[in-house]
């Protein structure tokens, strides 16, 4: 894969060619998609060790066994629930028709919207650079894919993967530059990453009308109702927060604990940190931070929270090891948060964990609405009615109840953010409908009421106009 990035003027021929290639081949039969899924899903399994090791090299470690459950089972996943699902999805809708055209029909059928353009970060390189294409190629589109340039070795495998089962025409990967990239009138444009890029990307689109979707992140917040079960809570933030060491964008981003349970929880907490990672901060399932930028970044956020008071607290095993490994941060807790801080304000994206206590529920529903709205919420509670207070008086892209990270399991649910964490949504049939035409089509019958409302208009007219008036 060269390094070099192509010029606008490149840009756009690739693009003029995928292009033209859609319109001289038309809409691909469900046959055709199906078995270009097929062949993504072969060469993704046949990748599988190649994949492995390209993540690993670009993280410094990371857990094969994550990279595996998160990245390579959930596009397979993805790409099953969408063969299997695309007869259906593709299917024209029957439409009511009104009452003075009747004896025709109406119906909406979904066609490709043509080029979609995918920018992906680096967090989940297979998964979030691929769930977008799978969906456009499923939708039957062309796709052009923008990588993030801080997973160089990964980009190269999925760049030999597209050069092996598909034309240029139909899938390429680009080395590109994201601002260029972003201008180019694509037909659809999907965005991963944060939310102060999204917004320049939302704005390079608009420039040529092109529709975007954008998954971008936030404050992801976890509430702990007050007597849930700490051990069965823990063991599974554990999970969902240190999945990746945190480098997740649906990843718990702070806790709210109800302040009677602060210890109990960060006791339980450590507790779990322990049995998922026997061997610390240096496990083999324990993965690294992307880079030493991004390491520092989060260092950043401790010593300025530590600045202002926080108290900082690294819990598992053998925390103190975490620097025998390049660019590694221990599971860690933060008590004694402020406003001031940033780690209050922005996203954290690594393995830290901010506790803020609350009073009752209203307290901590409160907190969540003062700040943008969320990509993720969960919530961990017995309680139906709390249960229900939450979830109703709350917004967020999605919600797991007793639980993190599920809900993205679940291929039947859109994923998207609302507000600042996002707008629009794919997976499930939301996903085929975001990269599909919804064309309404008329077909007048035989007779139709609507010949005697033209003019010129008489007496019937009148009759007519007020009996749909009612």
């Amino acid at each position: 894969m060269t390094n070099i990035p192509p010029s606008t003027d490149q840009l756009n021929t690739i693009l003029s060619a995928q292009r033209n290639a859609f319109l001289r081949d038309g809409i691909p039969t469900l046959e055709r998609r199906r078995a270009d899924l097929k062949n993504f899903k072969n060469a993704l399994i046949s990748n599988r060790k190649q994949i492995q090791d390209a993540i690993n090299a670009d993280f410094g470690h990371r857990s094969k066994h994550e990279t595996d459950i998160v990245e390579i089972i959930g596009i397979i996943q993805g790409i099953n629930y969408l063969s299997s699902n695309l007869r259906k999805f593709m299917r024209p809708r029957s439409r009511y028709v009104a009452l003075h055209t009747q004896l025709g029909s109406a119906r909406v059928e979904y066609q490709p919207l043509g080029v979609v353009g995918v920018i992906s970060p680096w967090n989940y390189p297979i998964n979030l650079s691929l769930m977008p294409v799978v969906t456009a190629i499923a939708a039957g589109n062309r796709v052009m894919l923008k990588p993030s340039k801080y997973t160089p070795a990964t980009n190269a495998v999925i760049e030999e993967i597209f050069k092996a089962i598909f034309p240029e025409e139909q899938v390429i990967l680009v080395n590109s530059d994201g601002a260029a990239f972003s201008k180019l009138p694509f037909d659809h444009l999907v965005f991963t990453g944060s939310t102060s890029v999204g917004r320049s990307v939302m704005k390079a689109a608009g420039e040529n009308l092109v529709p975007v979707t954008l998954e971008l992140g936030g404050k992801s917040p976890v509430i702990l109702s007050k007597g849930y079960s700490l051990e069965k809570a823990t063991s599974r933030i554990v999970y969902g927060k240190l999945l990746s060491a945190g480098q997740t964008c649906i990843a718990p981003d702070y806790m709210l604990v109800h302040k009677t349970e602060i210890d109990a929880f960060i006791a339980a907490y450590d507790k779990s940190v322990k049995t998922a990672y026997p061997d610390g901060p240096t496990s083999e399932d324990y993965t690294s931070i992307i880079n030493d930028q991004q390491y520092k970044i989060l260092k950043d956020l401790l010593d300025d929270a530590s600045a202002h008071g926080a108290k900082i607290i690294e819990v598992g095993y053998r925390p103190e090891q975490a620097s025998s490994r390049p660019h590694t941060l221990a599971p860690t807790i933060v008590l004694g948060v402020t406003e001031e801080m940033k780690i209050a304000k922005e996203e954290i994206f690594g393995p830290i964990l901010p506790i803020i206590p609350y009073g009752t529920i209203d307290d901590a529903i409160a907190y969540v609405n003062e700040r943008p709205r969320p990509l993720a919420l969960y919530y961990f509670g017995n309680d139906s009615q709390e249960k229900r207070k939450v979830l109703s008086r709350t917004t967020s892209g999605n919600v797991t109840v007793n639980g993190t990270f599920s809900h993205i399991a679940q291929d039947d649910l859109p994923f998207g953010g609302v507000g600042e964490s996002g707008m629009g949504a794919y997976h499930g049939i939301e996903g085929f409908r975001t990269l599909s035409h919804a064309k309404g089509i008329y077909e007048q019958g035989r007779w139709n009421g609507m010949d005697i409302l033209h003019a010129p208009f008489g007496k019937l007219t009148d009759r007519l106009i007020n009996f749909f008036l009612g």
